[in-house]
């Protein structure tokens, strides 16, 4: 550990040693991943997970214990394409019951509430998990019980912008579906000024229930976002997610799913579109444990400027899980001849019964393509603008609900539109 990703450490387990007898939970739990992150620290990139992701900009930075209240969220919040319908708001990692709007059919707490780690986060093997479990404070608790369609919930998260205070805050969320049961939640994330999100989400899905799990990234451009998600699939069910990353400066998607039951099924699916100096990491890995699973990923990249996109897609299938269909697909479309993406596909099988498959592609905009358009009066800008929503479309079209996918459109439309200016 080097002296900069010590002090950056030390900080963080200062400010551990300082709320350890008012934080909720089981302080044994807390006390083990607190000696966890002493022993590790921050991961470098001389770690295999990180090697393309320096966490070097965020452990120079200083952080703080965000105040209880600094304004309402209002404004913060109206810039997030939020619907109508139930809502769970919660303004630097915690929950606003003002802003929010309860659910009538399914069961809703919080984390400050239940104080209860699940089993599927891995401390001990994972640093950020380690210093979201010893600094957690609060978090959304959803279960969603047998048999019931919970129709649209969405989860948001928002940040404050407080000059010369920069923030650091690490939700806990639970989510739990019953036998058979459905539920949609679309995550959305920004907020103003620097500052750290590091949330921590498990998702249980019970036999023949089924979770689509949309989520919005548009975080601040000097904000960072590293978030870690544990997903546990039984007999029949699905975990579909789709994520679009558009803002910080420094942001990892890192996305653990287990395919426990025969006949499961999750799809990890994405896209990325990074500007100027932007990190964007989607890290994922697939755990086939049953017969006759399937997983699919497909992750697009639109890289501009200097911006930097990294791919890790793992598919893990044990010997038991004869019969696996395992897919991934990474492509990058880079704007700018600066822009650069890493991609690193692996696949890791026990089982002699499989069809597993990967491919990467890198590429910029046709210039014949962008020709045509041109020779039909349409503006370059606008021309380009239509070449890198075709690329895209593949990736969108994963978004089954309208209403949610015209949400994503507007976003990317905002995104492509502060980069034209």
């Amino acid at each position: 550990m080097n002296a900069v990703q010590a002090a950056g450490a030390a900080s963080f387990l200062g400010r551990f040693e300082g709320l350890r007898e008012r934080l909720p939970g089981d302080r044994e739990i807390r006390d083990r991943a607190a000696a966890a992150f002493r022993a590790g620290g921050f991961p470098t990139v001389r770690d295999e997970a990180w090697k393309y992701t320096s966490l070097r900009p965020v452990t120079e930075a200083s952080f703080y214990e965000p105040l209880l209240s600094v304004a309402d969220g209002g404004d913060l919040l109206a810039e997030l394409p939020v619907l109508d319908g139930p809502r769970l708001v919660f303004l630097d990692g915690r929950f606003r019951p003002q802003l929010s709007v309860l659910p009538e059919n399914i069961e809703v707490g919080t984390f400050a509430e239940t104080a209860v780690f699940g089993r599927l986060a891995r401390p001990d093997r994972d640093p950020l998990v380690a210093l979201n479990t010893m600094l957690t404070e609060d978090g959304a608790v959803i279960g969603v019980p047998d048999g019931v369609d919970a129709g649209l919930l969405q989860l948001v998260s928002i940040a404050t912008d407080v000059p010369g205070r920069a923030v650091a805050f690490h939700p806990r969320h639970c989510i739990r579906l019953g036998r058979g049961a459905r539920l949609m939640l679309l995550e959305m994330s920004g907020g103003g000024g620097t500052y750290l999100h590091n949330p921590v989400t498990e998702a249980y899905v019970a036999d023949g229930a089924v979770l689509v799990h949309v989520r919005l990234q548009d975080e601040s451009r000097t904000a960072y976002h590293l978030s870690t998600l544990y997903a546990e699939v039984a007999r029949g069910g699905t975990y579909d997610s789709f994520n679009l990353n558009l803002g910080a400066r420094v942001a990892r998607t890192e996305v653990h799913a287990r395919l426990k039951g025969e006949r499961s099924a999750t799809h990890l699916n994405g896209a990325q579109m990074l500007g100027g100096t932007q990190h964007g990491d989607f890290t994922t890995i697939v755990s086939h444990d049953a017969p006759s699973c399937a997983s699919r990923q497909t992750v697009k990249n639109v890289l501009s400027g200097r911006a930097r996109g990294v791919f890790q897609g793992k598919i893990e299938v044990a010997r038991a899980a004869q019969k696996t269909d395992g897919y991934q697909m990474n492509q990058a479309l880079l704007l700018s001849p600066e822009a650069e993406i890493d991609s690193k596909p692996q696949l890791e099988i026990y089982a002699d019964d499989v069809k597993c498959s990967h491919g990467a592609t890198v590429g910029e905009l046709d210039a014949e393509q962008l020709f045509y358009l041109r020779s039909r009066g349409i503006p370059e800008a606008e021309a380009r603008s239509i070449l890198v929503r075709a690329f895209l479309t593949e990736a969108l079209d994963a978004i089954g609900d309208d209403t949610v996918r015209a949400s994503l459109d507007r976003a990317v439309d905002a995104w492509w539109g502060k980069q034209a200016a």
